[in-house]
Formats: C-alpha cells, structure tokens, sequence
C-alpha cells in the first residue's frame, strides 16, 4: 500500500486489530441469519510524511451508507460544543448576512442550525441520505454528496463560494485526502477561513485510545502530518486551538495559500514543536502501542469475566462506533454484554455490528437494573454519568474500559 497523501510505500505498522465489520454497520433482525462482511483493520505510519492511516480495504461508500446511523444531535454535550464554535465564529471573523457558512459532513444539521439561527446564509454537504434528511427537517440547505474538488468547483459556479468553511470530525473519514483538502482552497473565497476538528494523534497514543480506530477513520492526524497535507494542496495553516473533545482534538484555522492575509498565530509554532519533542516524527514514537491496546483489551475481558462469575448483571450505555472496535477486538459478545441502550431510535431495534448485541431504549435499563453500566462513548461520560445518575438508588456502578478499566 502506498500513502494515501505522499504515495510512499508503507511498512511501518501502528497497530493491527485483526478484522471486523465496518463499526457502523448495523443489522437489523432480518439481516441476522445472513453473514456480515469483515475486513482487516490494520494501521500503518508513513514514515516520509508522517500520516498514520489505516489499510485500505473497503470502498468508502460501504462505509458511509445511505442508513449511516451516526446521528449528532443525540449528544447534547456536543450540541453546546457546536453552538459556542457557531458564537465564537461569527465574532471572530465578523460574519453577518452578507457571509456564506459551509459546512462539510454537516450529519443531522446540528452545527448549521444555530448559523442559520444567526441569520447567516450556509449550505451543508452530507453524503449520507439518512442524515441529509435530518438536517433538511430543520430548513437547511444540503447538498447530497461527497466533496471534493469537483463538487467545489460547482458550488462555487452556482454562487456558493464561502465566507467561512467548517469540517468537524471528517478530516479523518476520507480516502482521498489530497483531493478534499483542495477542494476547500477551490470553495473558499480569496480572504475566506477554513477551521477543522478533529482527534490529535498525540492524545490518541497518550491515552491508547484504540478503539477510536475503525475502517470509517482513514487517517489519524498530527499536526506535523495536516500542515504538509494542507500545503501541498493550497491551504495554509495560521492558528491551531486544543480542545477536549473526542479525547482530545485540535481545531485548526486554514487560509488559501495565495491569497489568504492573517498572519501565522506562536500556536502553531508551539504545538509543531511539542509534536516534535514528542517524537512524532520518528519510528520509535509508534512502538509498543499494540501492547498497551491489548492490555485494555484484557482488562475488559477479566472484568467481564469475573463479574459473570460473581453472578453480577452488566449492561452498556451507548452504541458508538468506538465502542464496536472496543467489544469486536475483545471477543465481547451477548453471554457477558447482554444489551447495549442508545438514545438514537435510529439504532433501537437493531444489533452492534460483529458483537450482534442488541441495541434498546434506555426504558430497558431502567426494568433490568444491572450492577454495572459500561460507558462505550468514554469521550461522553460525563454526559452519561449525568443522566443515568438513577443507577445509584438500586447500587448500580459505571465502567469505563479506556484507557483502563474504572469502575465508580
């Protein structure tokens, strides 16, 4: 395999969690007699330009299907993420409405509603029809389909060239990395802004947050390795913020390269050379890391385990895509995980991909009472912990698995 943004060869490997189905790939009742489609899920690191990505082995559009159901507005921690980013935005880069927002993998409208709120024209592009749908409910203008520079281009004919560009947690999710980052150079006006979310590498090998991998990430991103990328393809860096979400992200600031005239923020600076303190540019950073992930595999496994023995009832909150990689690398399946519960309908009813727990309302936890409530979304537990605090008057207790196991 070839770098998917150098076109280096690639042999240094990161990580290898064997093989699964893709972790959003949900199967209804009627798809549980039929076979699922498993494919290896193997990381590996350019050692030339330094992006980590995963093997590729499965057409995007397997992975991010017309019933995607990964919905954000279930999350309202997120939700207020979004709506200080939408506040914060429109004062920093004066946008009114004169200004034109787009958002890229705009999901369910969560981010655009509080732009369009704002009375601020935007467009959305999301490639999943279940989501699109969503966000259309709420008024919003999508565009179906996956971007690029092409898509770019005719956003940009039909008058649609913009002020301000937003893409949360979908740097990571494309094949094609070199053709959407210049695609965004293509979209944004002469003086435009770009920001991106996204997980930090840095806080992923830190934190052995594994379970974040899965065929629908094709990168995982340093800084190091984003400010080649964006260069490469006309898109210069000028500020970079950490933020807590996802373990730990950076949100980075981007112009055009040609024609962009905000001057490069000491961030940048200071954080390329933590990264390089780090060793983020060396082979030895990478090492060890599959073994620290198979600890935590094991700690989950022993916890299972001994809590069965002890004839304790263990069920689990949340059926996130993580949390499929989590209980697919682990071996867990329904005799020690017997129910998963999710707030999103689109999910009640249906089974974890791999695992086949089902997946029930929050209803069904409350009439089983279990000792213990697993938090798959460990990057929600406070959220979690907030709204099931009931589980405390029967002596129920949580459990997250990473970064290892924590019982409370």
């Amino acid at each position: 395999m070839k770098c998917r943004h150098c076109h280096a060869g690639l042999k240094l490997q990161f990580m290898d969690l064997g093989s699964s189905p893709p972790s959003n790939a949900y199967l209804s009742a009627a798809q549980l007699p039929a076979p699922e489609k498993w494919y290896p899920l193997r990381v590996l690191t350019c050692t030339q330009c330094w992006l980590v990505q995963t093997e590729d082995c499965a057409h995007y559009a397997e992975l991010f299907s017309d019933d995607y159901a990964y919905f954000s507005s279930y999350s309202t921690s997120w939700l207020e993420h979004s709506r200080r980013y939408v506040e914060a935005a429109t004062q920093r880069f004066a946008l009114s409405s004169a200004s034109r927002v787009v958002e890229v993998a705009a999901n369910d409208g969560y981010l655009l509603q509080y732009v369009q709120q704002a009375g601020i024209p935007c467009t959305g592009v999301e490639p999943t029809s279940s989501t699109a749908r969503a966000a259309r409910a709420k008024g919003l203008d999508i565009v179906e389909a996956f971007f690029g520079v092409a898509l770019a281009e005719q956003l940009v004919a039909d008058g649609k060239a913009a002020d301000l560009i937003v893409a949360n947690n979908v740097l990571a999710h494309v094949p094609d990395i070199n053709d959407f980052v210049a695609g965004f150079a293509r979209l944004l006006k002469p003086h435009g802004i770009a920001t991106f979310e996204f997980p930090h590498l840095t806080q992923l090998v830190a934190k052995c947050l594994f379970d974040t991998i899965y065929h629908e990430h094709f990168s995982y991103l340093s800084l190091t390795a984003v400010r080649r990328i964006f260069e490469a393809n006309g898109l210069g860096l000028f500020d970079v913020e950490e933020v807590d979400t996802h373990g730990g992200s950076l949100r980075v600031y981007a112009q055009r390269r040609a024609t962009g005239e905000r001057p490069v923020e000491d961030a940048v600076a200071r954080l390329l050379e933590a990264e390089m303190e780090a060793g983020v540019s060396s082979v030895a950073y990478y090492a060890g890391f599959q073994k620290r992930a198979d600890d935590i595999r094991d700690g989950l496994m022993a916890f299972l385990i001994e809590a069965r023995r002890a004839g304790k009832r263990v069920g689990a909150y949340g059926a996130a895509a993580k949390g499929n990689t989590l209980l697919n690398y682990a071996g867990v399946r329904t005799g020690l995980l017997p129910w998963v519960v999710d707030r999103n309908p689109a999910k009640q009813g249906q089974y974890m991909p791999g695992s086949r727990i089902p997946i029930v309302d929050e209803e069904h936890l409350k009439r089983e009472r279990p000792d213990y409530v697993l938090i798959l979304p460990w990057n929600l537990k406070a959220e979690v912990l907030d709204q099931l605090a009931y589980i405390r008057d029967w002596g129920g207790k949580f459990v997250c698995a990473v970064p290892e196991i924590e019982v409370r």
